[in-house]
């Protein structure tokens, strides 16, 4: 089996920060495909409101169309529960992919909460832990994380660039462009479907990039 990246997030919308924390890991570690996983049921925001999963799902493969290495997945929004990753990389290794060949990609705050997850000591066994952080960002808080989760941990400096979902929404709701922050289609999905224009509670949505 090839070297396998997972992104999950909300996707809410999926962006091009999103893309290029893919990329530069995929790059940085040889990982032969990265396979984005919108989330069903997010535990963590289950009093928050999120886009329909199709919605976010359809997105995710717009903005990967046409990448050989990137591939989308349906398993969480399958599931119809609330998801966690432990679930997820199980799932993975059935289907007979080794740990040493399974990466699971987030962001550097999502790591320095992984002992809030479910089952977390066990992600060592399963995986190698990869976080995306900026050029200059503050990496000390990594020290105080469980020694077997920092020894399996890599590193991936990811240039800076600022783009959020939560300012994608809130410039949809607001009525302001979004070119060049989503891909094209991305930006054709959201304008026809009409998401984001009612106005509603701030959410968070997709990967801390």
């Amino acid at each position: 089996m090839s070297k396998t990246g997972i992104m999950g997030g909300t996707f809410d919308p999926i962006h091009y920060a999103h893309l290029l924390v893919a990329e530069e890991c995929r790059r940085s570690l040889n990982i032969d495909r990265i396979v984005f996983i919108p989330t069903g049921t997010p535990p963590h925001k289950r009093d928050h409101a999120v886009s329909p999963a199709e919605d976010r799902y359809a997105m995710t493969l717009l903005a990967t169309a046409g990448v050989a290495e990137f591939s989308v997945s349906r398993t969480e929004i399958d599931r119809r529960m609330p998801t966690h990753t432990i679930d997820t990389l199980r799932e993975f290794l059935a289907e007979g992919i080794a740990p040493e060949d399974l990466y699971f990609i987030t962001g550097l705050d999502a790591i320095l909460a992984i002992e809030t997850w479910v089952d977390y000591k066990q992600f060592p066994s399963l995986c190698t832990l990869v976080t995306a952080t900026r050029p200059g960002y503050d990496l000390r808080g990594l020290e105080k994380l469980p020694r077997e989760i920092l020894q399996s941990l890599k590193v991936v400096e990811i240039p800076q660039v600022s783009i959020s979902s939560t300012e994608i929404r809130e410039r949809v709701r607001s009525g302001r462009g979004i070119r060049f922050l989503v891909p094209h289609l991305v930006e054709t999905y959201i304008e026809s479907s009409g998401l984001y224009r009612e106005p509603g509670p701030d959410i968070t949505g997709g990967a801390a990039v």
